[in-house]
């Protein structure tokens, strides 16, 4: 509380906020009204960071682009951060809070994970744009979970109160839970029987294609696709089998971490799902196994009956919330 108390403090009117993933990152410019202390993103910009040669160079050309340089930036990004640097393998480069504070002109430079970022978000999020996948009814003062594959996968939880609490997670690098039959057999060409294979090695953009293959190996067939957006595309258009079952068996198991997630942290007002490509897939996360997957927790059945789980398509979301953190909202 102290923290967003002195954020708050020191939040000029003016400043730029980012969303930065493993393939794209999201500039703001965010103006806080004079009256309420919301924020209100007056530019925003997508940028593919396999385009840029680093994070500064993005930031430095979204400000060219809109003739501004303010001197604060909130940064939410993947990873945690050690010693200054942000740690994330799924980045396209290195980010370095010193070079970035240094070489891009900022008076400061405040950072926090791209999920705990979406997760300030999730109050603000219009009930036009969800879709959703479990029915049920959310209770108004319960922690709301936020998951989303991506680049990784992420999680964070949202409690009650105001200014709004989250709790950013490593959830999506718990041990991959495996049930007897064919969910054995793509395990065992995940990785060594003895070894660790996190949800986050299947629940994501490169795991749809890590998933892809490990099933072309189980049935002996050819893995001719190499593109993830591929793989679902063909999935959703009912044209190739093996593509189907891959996108099958991410939403079994997609289901599954989000029942675990929903009852280790009591998570009553709901799970919230973000991601790019989610929001594709939501008429198959709503027909196919995702609910069976996320119910079937033995006696926490009952819990999980009454806990909605909503897509939202990702968007803004990550500036916004992290405009909300560094004004303390």
């Amino acid at each position: 509380m102290q923290q967003a108390a002195e954020r708050a403090g020191l939040a000029t009117s003016t400043f730029l906020a980012a969303d930065v993933g493993g393939t794209h990152a999201r500039i703001g410019l965010v103006v806080a009204d004079a009256l309420t202390g919301q924020p209100d993103i007056v530019a925003y910009k997508t940028y593919r960071c396999a385009d840029h040669a680093s994070l500064t160079d993005i930031v430095c050309s979204f400000c060219r682009e809109h003739g501004t340089h303010p001197r604060a930036l909130v940064l939410a990004c993947a990873g945690v951060v050690s010693r200054g640097v942000v740690v994330n393998d799924n980045l396209a480069w290195p980010v370095v809070l010193d070079h970035l504070r240094i070489e891009g002109g900022f008076a400061s430079v405040d950072v926090l994970n791209d999920f705990e970022a979406f997760a300030h978000a999730v109050g603000q999020v219009d009930q036009a744009s969800t879709a959703v996948i479990v029915d049920g009814v959310p209770n108004p003062h319960g922690a709301v979970a936020v998951v989303g594959p991506g680049t990784g996968l992420g999680a964070a939880l949202r409690l009650p109160g105001r200014p709004a609490r989250v709790l950013h997670t490593e959830a999506g690098q718990m041990e991959l839970a495996v049930r007897p039959g064919i969910e054995q057999a793509i395990r065992a060409q995940l990785g060594p029987a003895d070894g660790y294979v996190s949800y986050e090695h299947v629940l994501s953009g490169p795991g749809v294609l890590r998933l892809y293959r490990a099933l072309a190996a189980v049935h002996g067939v050819s893995a001719a696709l190499n593109d993830p957006s591929e793989i679902t595309a063909l999935a959703l258009a009912g044209m190739d089998p093996l593509a189907s079952e891959t996108v099958d068996h991410f939403c079994r198991w997609l289901g599954a971490f989000c029942g675990d997630v929903a009852m280790a942290f009591s998570a009553s007002g709901g799970v919230c799902l973000a991601g790019g490509f989610l929001a594709r897939l939501a008429s198959v996360l709503r027909s196919g196994p995702f609910a069976e997957r996320f119910l079937d927790k033995g006696v926490m059945r009952p819990f999980l009956n009454s806990t909605p789980v909503v897509v939202v398509e990702h968007g803004r979301l990550g500036v916004l919330g992290a405009a909300n953190w560094r004004l303390g909202l």
